[in-house]
């Protein structure tokens, strides 16, 4: 598959075939990262689509995608590789039986056996230095800890990885990597500068809509429009523990729709807003308001 784009423009086009709309920054950043060769570091608030544009990315250049959710305590070998040991020890037993002068089959023989590569389990960072072209999200990479993110930071910088018992895997091309991060924690420095970086923000009024349009193309109009400008009117508010995202914008203009619904009224909207808001808290907060956000629309 070629993966030679010519510009942002471009980019921003193979990522709307995919129903991904982005803005002209965002197109920028990955198009530099797919020139460059460079890893793409995403930040913002849940529900903003970094993680869609690592699969977006995927779908357009119709590649796979290669998932690395992180978490807290994740190590290198739960990214890298890891060894089958019940299929080992199936193996050891079975050489055991099936040789008649134990001594006629060097140790060295049989331990190199054991370390054939059909035992290897490759994880998702081995496997798309071996698969490449893929793409590689790192999911999360805030929830790892330091440890982990020097682990990665040496990956991301030579594009191989040593395994004692079978060599060097090295990728050429690299693989196009994402990472997301919730900001969480801060990542240190030496990570953000082998990275490319870009921020994203919740859109703009115009622009997530233009999304609603192209990932749910089946709603009306008046309900897309309603939906959106009830999420804004949400993110503008202070007291809520988490602001619905775009995601969020989504799941409930599809919940409307397989409703039968094509207007947002208040009953309605307090019957579903479980979709939207998933906090008790907010979810009391906004039903004492709900009218008045209506209202505003």
């Amino acid at each position: 598959m070629d993966l030679h784009v010519g510009s942002a423009a471009e980019v921003a086009e193979h990522l709307r075939s995919t129903g991904y709309v982005c803005d002209d920054a965002l197109a920028t950043v990955t198009f530099l990262s797919l020139r460059l060769q460079r890893p793409l570091l995403l930040e913002g608030e849940p529900g903003t689509g970094k993680t869609a544009l690592a699969e977006s990315l995927a779908d357009a250049f119709d590649i796979p995608l290669i998932r690395l959710q992180c978490y807290e305590g994740i190590d290198a070998s739960q990214a890298l590789y890891d060894w089958d040991f019940p299929r080992q020890i199936l193996h050891l037993r079975a050489v055991e039986a099936v040789t008649a002068d134990r001594d006629a089959q060097r140790a060295e023989d049989v331990e190199a056996s054991l370390f054939d590569q059909r035992y290897l389990l490759a994880r998702p960072v081995l496997r798309a230095l071996r698969e490449t072209p893929a793409v590689l999200l790192i999911d999360e990479i805030d929830r790892a800890d330091d440890e982990f993110e020097a682990f990665l930071l040496e990956v991301l910088s030579s594009w191989q990885v040593t395994i004692p018992e079978v060599g060097t895997i090295h990728a050429d091309p690299p693989p196009i990597v994402v990472l997301t991060s919730n900001r969480t924690r801060e990542l240190h420095d030496a990570l953000k500068r082998r990275c490319l970086y870009h921020w994203i923000d919740h859109p703009s009024i115009e622009r997530e809509l233009e999304i609603v349009r192209s990932r749910a193309p089946e709603v009306g109009q008046k309900l897309a429009d309603q939906v959106v400008r009830a999420s804004q009117s949400l993110r503008r508010r202070d007291d809520l523990l988490k602001p619905p995202g775009v995601a969020e914008t989504l799941d409930w203009v599809r919940a409307l729709n397989e409703l039968g619904r094509c207007d947002l009224d208040l009953e309605t909207a307090s019957a579903t807003l479980g979709v939207a808001v998933k906090y008790r808290e907010d979810l009391a907060r906004v039903r004492d308001s709900l009218d008045r956000i209506l209202a505003g629309q």
